[in-house]
């Protein structure tokens, strides 16, 4: 029994299968056609095969014409649009083949439509993705990216590579890539293993010396990588190159630096400074370590660090609890006795500073110690002469308050001077010593010596300043008030005048709130002791925009002065000590200045016969408040 063929292309659900007349007429279509196109096979039947176009390839006689063609070559395949009935497009593969009878008369035709629309999308999908790449791979200045044929030719090239190696495109592609290799790397064929390592793992990676068109040479960092297509055959190679140049030349320059540093710390003297592992076995020795320990380099290289430690401090662990406080809150620093190669102690200065990685990994500790038993010495002596000094004064606090007050003070000025003004002094003196080695040498560093001479003025420029504050305050108790008449609107006013650039400087906000009063004293000193309290409230800010309130207020007979900030504020514990001389807060450390400010500042209360006190919570703001005896107002 015959199987009708048109049974067959009916069960078909794949493809649309399509018959014309000679003229372009459909005949037949099988059941698909709806679901391809939305037309029922009936509503196609004697219509032009067109009726698929699209409204572009209508208007273009596309359908006529690729019959022609089909006509003219035995048989048309193409891949276009074409329109459903509802309007919208798919993305068709059609074959056209013309039918012919016995005697080789033309027929019509016989059309497969599959909707490739899907694989379509896939490629313009991919299309589009390799034209972002190229985009991008072009765009990219700091890097040559380029592809190379399985010999090592040049087949694509970026305008990075131009960039960096100088080439244009026109100039490199086709050419081996050896040409971006030195002579010595070509006598000892280094991109023939380069290729051939790429090829064996994948991948080849360095940093070495590439040379430019120009002929000049840079340090890069190279990758290689081997490429596969789909079927994992070796189709190529993609190479990304990377101008390290100015990296080496700063890793050049840090190595120098590090040995010039290196020759600095060996020839110091008067600092032992040394490293050591995270373990605390030593790993370096300088001759300052030997002038004060007397161990040589070859004594003390590799063994633990406690060795310079009492025993008394080894039964306690001391060494190994320095070093956990040094790794954990980044340093150790203390003055206590240590040991000697030859058993003898002495007073040492010790800093012990944690040293990490570029990845953050404690690698072990730098430490620095100086012989301070000549100072320890000192103030034992000036110790031993203060408490028979003192003794000698609270038996005059007997007798005499004032005179004891005075006692105080110089007690105060001893102190200071033994370590305050001595401690510039000695700075002073390091730097000179340093600076005569240095002059000594025949690579003098300039910079070094320059950095020298700033350290030994700083250190200088605040021995001044200590001297000048401590002048200042010694001067307060010689002169004579000169008692005046001062309006304190004026008396305000000036003293703002006075630190008006200051002001300005730190944008500050300042609000006044007097009461017209007329006060009795010593106008130059009144103006010192507000100009005191104001330039404290600009400094001590912790960043923040100074916000300044000075105020009067007259009650009980008096005018009671007050200055106000939004500064760091004062710790509970020391509100009552910042009057005495050289006392400074724990949270001011970090700010320049001598200590003395607020001390001038009690010096003249008391010379008017008046009172000063502090009001102030950490972290809010500090209130100064003061008046004078009632017989300095009307």
């Amino acid at each position: 029994m015959m199987i009708n063929p048109l049974y067959f292309f009916n069960s078909i659900n794949n493809y649309v299968f399509i018959m014309l007349n000679n003229i372009g007429h459909i005949e037949y279509c099988n059941n698909a056609v709806g679901s391809f196109t939305g037309y029922d096979a009936a509503e196609l039947i004697d219509q032009p095969f067109s009726i698929l176009s699209t409204e572009e390839d209508k208007t273009r006689k596309r359908a006529e014409y690729d019959l022609s063609v089909a006509v003219k070559q035995g048989k048309l395949e193409a891949e276009l649009w074409r329109q459903r009935k509802d309007g919208t497009k798919f993305w068709s593969c059609s074959s056209i083949n013309p039918i012919y009878d016995d005697q080789h008369e033309h027929k019509g035709y016989a059309i497969i439509i599959q909707d490739i629309t899907a694989r379509k999308q896939n490629e313009i999908e991919l299309i589009e993705r390799e034209e972002r790449y190229r985009l991008m791979v072009d765009g990219v200045k700091d890097y040559s990216i380029f592809m190379l044929d399985v010999k090592g030719f040049v087949i694509t090239w970026s305008d990075g590579g131009k960039k960096i190696k100088g080439y244009n495109q026109g100039e490199i592609l086709g050419k081996h890539f050896s040409v971006f290799y030195t002579r010595e790397d070509l006598e000892n064929k280094k991109p023939e293993r380069e290729l051939k390592i790429a090829t064996e793992t994948g991948k080849y990676e360095e940093e070495g010396w590439r040379v430019r068109k120009n002929g000049s040479v840079f340090w890069a960092s190279i990758v290689i990588t081997a490429l596969h297509n789909d079927h994992n055959e070796f189709i190529g190679f993609s190479k990304v190159i990377r101008d390290l140049s100015e990296r080496k030349k700063e890793e050049e320059e840090l190595k120098q630096s590090e040995e010039r540093y290196r020759l600095l710390v060996e020839q110091v003297r008067d600092y032992g400074i040394f490293m050591l592992d995270e373990k605390g076995r030593i790993s370096s020795w300088n001759e300052g370590a030997r002038n004060i320990k007397g161990y040589n380099a070859e004594d003390v290289i590799g063994k633990n660090f406690s060795i310079f430690y009492t025993e008394e401090d080894k039964l306690i662990n001391k060494p190994a609890n320095e070093l956990k406080i040094a790794a954990k809150v980044g340093k150790y620093e203390e003055e206590g006795w240590r040991v000697k190669k030859d058993g003898t102690v002495f007073w040492a200065n010790v800093v012990i500073t944690s040293v990490f990685n570029s990845e953050g990994i404690l690698i072990g500790f730098s430490k620095v110690t100086r012989d301070l038993t000549e100072k320890k010495e000192a103030e034992n002596k000036l110790r031993e002469s203060s408490e028979r000094y003192r003794f000698l004064a609270e038996k005059l606090k007997e007798t005499n308050t004032s005179l004891a007050a005075v006692n105080k003070e110089l007690e105060q000025f001893t102190s200071i001077v033994s370590h305050d003004l001595q401690e510039p002094l000695r700075t002073i003196k390091s730097f000179l010593v340093l600076l005569d080695r240095g002059l000594d040498t025949k690579d003098i560093d300039v910079v070094l010596l320059k950095t020298y001479i700033q350290k030994a003025i700083s250190a200088s420029n605040r021995m001044k300043e200590l001297i000048l504050n401590l002048l200042q305050y010694a001067q307060l108790s010689k002169e004579d008030i000169a008692v005046e008449d001062i309006d304190v609107s004026e008396l305000m006013g000036e003293v703002l005048q006075n630190l008006k650039s200051s002001i300005d400087t730190a944008k500050a906000t300042i609000s006044l709130d007097i009461d017209q009063r007329k006060i009795k004293g010593d106008r130059v000193q009144l103006i010192q002791l507000i100009q005191n309290l104001v330039s404290n409230s600009l400094k001590f800010t912790n960043n923040k925009k100074p916000e300044i309130s000075l105020t009067t207020k007259y009650e009980n007979g008096a005018v009671l002065f007050s200055v106000t900030d939004n500064g760091i504020g004062i710790e509970k514990d020391m509100q009552r000590q910042v009057f005495e001389i050289f006392r400074r807060a724990d949270n001011v450390k970090e700010y320049p200045g001598t200590g003395i400010g607020l001390s001038i500042c009690k010096k003249i209360i008391e010379r008017h016969e008046g009172k000063i006190w502090v009001d102030s919570e950490l972290g809010k703001g500090t209130t100064f408040y003061f008046i004078l005896n009632h017989q300095g107002f009307q």
